[in-house]
C-alpha cells in the first residue's frame, strides 16, 4: 500500500514524498482511515512504529477540509504528551508534514520560561502540542482557549501514569469540549490506563500493531532461578566482572529502581535510577552520565526507559521479570544492536515463574538456566559458570 491510495492531501503527499516516505506502517495504514472518517481510536502500540504519523497525518487532512475558524489562534487539535523532548518531536513532525499547507503547529512545555510560549499562543495556531502541567498554566492564565477544539489526542497514556501525571490528564479531560474527536495511544494497558480510555472514548476503533515477539540472535540470554533475597547478591556477584561495564538494569517498579540503585552506591558501584518520580533533567543527566560512563549502572523502569538508545551498550540485566512478556523483546532489545553482539541476564524467583513461562512460548525459545544462591557456608558469593566471560570476553552467542 502507498500513501497514495489512503486517499491523503496532495500537499501532505509531496512533504512524504520530500522525506522519502513511501509506504505507509501498519499502524499508519489501519489508523489513517479511522481518524479522518472523525471516530475515536484507542491505538496499542510502541514508540518507533510510527505512530506520530499515523495521527498527525489524518489530523492535518482534516483540518485542511475544513473553512478556518473565526478565532484562528484557538487550537483545533490539541496533542498531550508526557516529556519535553516528545512534544517537541510531534510537533516537528506535524511541522514537516504541514508544510505545504498554510496550517501552524506551537508547543508548550515546561522547564522554559513561559513569555515566548505565550507570545505564541497569541497568533495563529491550528494544532497545538503540549506537555500537561503547562498546558493547564497557561490554560488557567487564558492563553489556551478550547472553543474550537475538533481532535484531542493523548498520547503515550501509559506513561503518563507512570510519572504521575494522571491528575492533571483527568483535569485537562474536564476542560474539553464535549463534541470532539478523541484519540488516545498507550504501549500497553494497564487497569488504570483502559479506565481512563473508557472514560475519554466514544465507542472507538482499536488498532493494535502486533507486538514484536523475536530477539535479536546476536544477544545471548540466560535466566537465573533465584530467591528474592538472593538477587542483589548474584547483581554484585555479575558486577565483580570488569567486562560488565556498562549495565543497564530493568526493574518493575520506581521504588525497585531506587532500592537498587542505593544498593549498588553502598558497594561503590556508581549507579543512578530514571522512573517517573525522577524530574525531566535529573532523568537527562542520568542517561548523559551513563552514556559517557561517568557511572557503570544504569537502573530503570521498563516506561521511563523508553527511548533508551545507546550504541555498543552489551549489557542488559532483568532485576524482575518484567509483567507483560512483549516488554522482555524492548528490554533485552537496547543491547545487540546493529549486529553487535548483547548479554542478557534475567533474575527469576519462583513467583516471577509463570511470567517467565509467558515469555519463553512468545519469544519461541527455551532460554538457558542455572541454579544460583548465596553460599551459607563462607562469606563470599558462590561462583556462577555462566556468568564467565567468553574467550573473546564479549559474550557472544554460544
Amino acid at each position: 500500500m502507498s500513501f497514495e491510495s489512503l486517499g491523503l492531501h496532495p500537499t501532505l503527499l509531496q512533504a512524504l514524498a520530500e522525506e522519502n516516505y513511501q509506504h505507509p506502517t501498519p499502524i499508519q495504514e489501519k489508523a489513517i482511515p479511522v481518524i479522518w472518517q472523525g471516530k475515536d481510536l484507542l491505538g496499542c502500540a510502541q514508540t518507533g512504529t510510527g505512530k506520530t504519523a499515523a495521527f498527525a497525518l489524518p489530523i492535518l487532512q482534516r483540518l485542511l477540509e475544513q473553512p478556518a475558524p473565526a478565532h484562528r489562534n484557538y487550537p483545533r487539535a490539541v496533542v498531550v504528551t508526557p516529556t519535553r523532548e516528545l512534544a517537541i518531536q510531534i510537533a516537528d513532525s506535524f511541522k514537516t508534514y504541514g508544510r505545504h499547507t498554510p496550517l501552524q503547529t506551537a508547543v508548550v512545555f515546561g522547564g522554559v520560561k513561559a513569555a515566548r510560549q505565550m507570545a505564541t499562543l497569541k497568533g495563529r495556531v491550528d494544532v497545538l502540542v503540549a506537555t500537561p502541567g503547562r498546558f493547564l498554566d497557561l490554560h488557567q492564565q487564558g492563553y489556551i482557549r478550547l472553543q474550537d477544539l475538533q481532535v484531542f489526542v493523548l498520547d503515550e497514556a501509559d506513561r503518563m501514569l507512570d510519572m504521575g501525571f494522571i491528575h492533571d490528564i483527568k483535569r485537562i479531560i474536564q476542560l474539553l469540549p464535549s463534541q470532539r474527536q478523541n484519540l488516545f495511544f498507550s504501549a500497553t494497558m494497564p487497569p488504570a490506563i483502559t479506565k481512563l480510555a473508557q472514560n475519554l472514548l466514544v465507542k472507538p476503533v482499536r488498532v493494535e500493531v502486533t507486538p514484536v515477539s523475536s530477539t535479536a540472535e546476536t544477544i545471548q540470554q540466560q535466566v537465573y532461578w533465584v530467591s528474592k533475597n538472593d538477587k542483589m547478591d548474584l547483581l554484585l556477584s555479575i558486577l565483580e566482572k570488569p567486562e560488565w561495564n556498562p549495565v543497564l538494569v530493568f526493574t518493575r517498579t520506581k521504588h525497585g529502581a531506587d532500592k537498587v540503585t542505593k544498593q549498588l552506591e553502598k558497594q561503590g558501584i556508581r549507579s543512578a535510577a530514571i522512573h517517573g518520580n525522577k524530574s525531566q533533567n535529573n532523568r537527562q543527566r542520568a542517561l548523559e552520565d551513563f552514556k559517557q560512563g561517568t557511572i557503570r549502572v544504569l537502573v530503570a523502569t521498563d516506561i521511563a526507559a523508553r527511548g533508551i538508545d545507546i550504541d555498543n551498550l552489551q549489557y542488559v540485566i532483568n532485576f524482575e521479570v518484567p509483567e507483560v512478556a512483549e516488554t522482555y523483546v524492548h528490554r533485552i532489545g537496547r543491547s545487540g544492536r546493529a549486529g553487535n553482539s548483547g548479554r542478557a541476564v534475567t533474575f527469576c524467583m519462583d513467583e516471577e515463574k509463570p511470567d517467565w513461562i509467558q515469555i519463553e512460548r512468545l519469544i519461541k525459545q527455551k532460554i538457558e538456566a542455572f541454579s544460583w544462591k548465596t553460599s551459607t557456608t563462607e562469606n563470599n558469593i558462590a561462583p556462577s559458570p555462566a556468568i564467565k566471560p567468553t574467550s573473546n570476553g564479549r559474550g557472544g552467542r554460544r
